[in-house]
């Protein structure tokens, strides 16, 4: 039992398990995204829009959109230490970004239910205006993405 970390509370094991995570997330860092807050079956992350994220419109892709919302989607879903993955996504463009706009995505939890879960992920410029709505579906697998972490 000397090498089991125990979390005293599910946020403390939220954060556990993200800061695991985020350090293992070389996608996530290599496109300059950041973890902000985090609490069971929540998440935020934010990254800013740089020259090598613009389209031929010179607007931010919409791949770079969809991968800081679905990154966002993988911290929340996967908060409660049990390793989840992601069985089906869709996204809406509602605004487009510039460069230098700094996005943030705000994930909650819609729905759990035995294996699966339902997520909503909503991307916001720092004007707090809306870029993208985004709903993931969750699976659950067997194990722990941190082992050796149990909750009290």
């Amino acid at each position: 039992m000397d090498n089991v970390l125990v979390a005293e509370d599910a946020q403390q094991l939220a954060q556990q398990v993200s800061d695991h995570m985020y350090g293992n997330d070389q996608a996530s860092q290599g496109l300059g995204m950041s973890l902000g807050e985090v609490a069971p079956g929540q998440a935020s992350m934010s990254m800013t829009v740089r020259a090598d994220m613009l389209n031929g419109h010179k607007t931010c892709h919409g791949g770079f959109i969809f991968a800081l919302a679905d990154s966002t989607f993988a911290f929340a879903c996967n908060s409660r230490n049990a390793p989840t993955v992601a069985s089906g996504c869709t996204i809406d463009y509602l605004a487009p970004a510039f460069e230098g706009d700094v996005l943030t995505a705000q994930g909650v939890e819609a729905s759990l239910a035995g294996r699966t879960g339902v997520y909503d992920i909503e991307v916001v410029n720092q004007n707090g205006r809306r870029i993208a709505l985004f709903r993931g579906r969750s699976y659950r697998l067997n194990g722990t993405v941190l082992g050796g972490i149990e909750k009290k």
